[in-house]
């Protein structure tokens, strides 16, 4: 497994790699200052820098089973992770940014981080309660969950509207994934895309304005790794969508939210899988 950090430039309209590993590496976030991303691999989180590109590891205390749903609160002095080692399933906590011992927010598993609202003070995450995997938001604090989707057969990937009206995410029903919005009281549900691709992880930029996903092959199940997929831009109040680029990867290309700041670049991970 060969693994290719890169950016993508909108306004060049093409990529460049970064980082390029001999192991597997996913889902980067980019930090508010703009000088370095997160990405997680083996269990454990790396910091990027932007200037140097190595992996720096993160203490991330006890967690050390962490997945690849990860993040960065807006202003830049937390990090959010998903692990299971305290618990056997996918909890939340936090860590100071420069690393330290985790801060468990979530009471029940399984619960995997996907957004943090723009003001910082609420995440959004998706969970089994029972019913299937399904979106709910919580203090980042702690305290009690606000549970937003019923009535999908499964959901993920929950981020946040940069203006902190909506919640994107994918939802699953009678087969087909599309990506859908809701406002944070659980109101407005919409629609975003009717086509036969199977649309995962939708990750609103830092303007408002558009929003970039992962599409995959029609008749896709789950969000495997190992396949060729397409990264899309949808504008943010729906349509056409714009293909940006054709890359074999999947499952850690795009999982969690990787804008930069200046909402001209995000970042994502694309695999060589052995003897390919």
């Amino acid at each position: 497994m060969t693994a290719h950090l890169r950016i993508f430039d909108l306004d060049a309209g093409e990529a460049e790699t970064l980082l390029t590993v001999a192991h597997r590496i996913e889902a980067p976030n980019w930090h508010p200052d703009g000088a370095s991303l997160i990405v997680n691999g083996g269990g454990r989180l790396f910091r990027v820098a932007l200037a140097a590109p190595a992996l720096d590891p993160v203490d991330t205390g006890f967690a050390t089973t962490c997945n690849n749903d990860h993040g960065i609160t807006p202003d830049g002095t937390h990090l959010i992770l998903s692990d299971s080692t305290e618990t056997g399933e996918s909890c939340i906590y936090t860590v100071p940014a420069a690393g330290g011992a985790p801060r468990r927010v979530t009471r029940h598993t399984p619960s995997y981080w996907h957004g943090v609202s723009p003001d910082g003070r609420e995440l959004a995450f998706v969970g089994d309660r029972g019913q299937g995997f399904q979106v709910f938001t919580v203090p980042i604090e702690g305290g009690e969950e606000t549970w937003l989707t019923r009535d999908f057969d499964h959901c993920d990937g929950p981020d946040y509207s940069p203006d902190g009206r909506w919640i994107w995410f994918n939802g699953e029903r009678g087969g087909a994934v599309d990506l859908w919005r809701i406002r944070r009281d659980g109101t407005g549900l919409e629609r975003m895309t009717a086509d036969d691709r199977v649309n995962w992880f939708p990750h609103p930029g830092p303007k408002g304005d558009r929003v970039v996903y992962l599409a995959y092959p029609p008749g896709t199940r789950g969000h495997p790794g190992g396949l060729d997929v397409q990264l899309r831009l949808l504008p943010a109040d729906g349509g056409a969508p714009e293909v940006l680029l054709d890359l074999h990867g999947g499952q850690g290309t795009i999982n969690v939210p990787s804008w930069a700041p200046d909402g001209r670049r995000f970042a994502f991970v694309s695999y060589e899988d052995e003897g390919a």
